[in-house]
């Protein structure tokens, strides 16, 4: 049986990708010889999960859709999950639905705490980013179990 050229772990002699890390493996040739075609957008895996969070989850549901390797659709549901959940938290929070426009205490607090959403929204999404660009299928937690989940469907 072979093994995974990117991280070692023993894959069938037909598989496309790893079951591990979802490195493409280079069949050679499908049925009746054909040459196998690499499905998705023709980029590399680490820069197509860059790109997955570029413009948050609106970039990873683009990429859920056009790609189906493992690693691209983990890093494009996980887009999708972490910054589409902290997206409308921010909007809820930041008054744009409760309280928009109104001048007390409470709507101060609820700015606050906005405020602190986008910051960790801007350090995930540039941790995010770096990690995927390096292969790394890094996991946040809450939201990579549930991207998982989703990216294995």
């Amino acid at each position: 049986m072979p093994h995974c050229t990117k991280c070692g772990t023993m894959v069938a002699d037909n598989a496309a990708y790893c079951p591990n890390c979802g490195q493409a493996q280079g069949v050679p040739g499908g049925a009746a010889g054909a040459p196998a075609t690499q499905p998705g957008t023709g980029l590399q895996e680490n820069v197509a999960g860059l790109l997955c969070y570029v413009l948050g989850w609106i970039t990873g549901l683009i990429f859920f859709v056009i790609d189906k390797r493992p690693y691209v659709r983990f890093h494009a549901a996980q887009a999708i999950v972490t910054f589409g959940g902290l997206h409308l938290l921010q909007i809820i929070l930041g008054g744009w639905i409760f309280g928009r426009g109104m001048f007390h205490w409470g709507f101060f607090g609820m700015g606050a705490l906005s405020g602190l959403i986008g910051l960790v929204s801007l350090v995930l999404w540039i941790l995010l980013m770096v990690k995927a660009y390096q292969g790394e299928r890094f996991k946040v937690p809450l939201a990579g179990d549930l991207a998982e989940k989703l990216a294995a469907r």
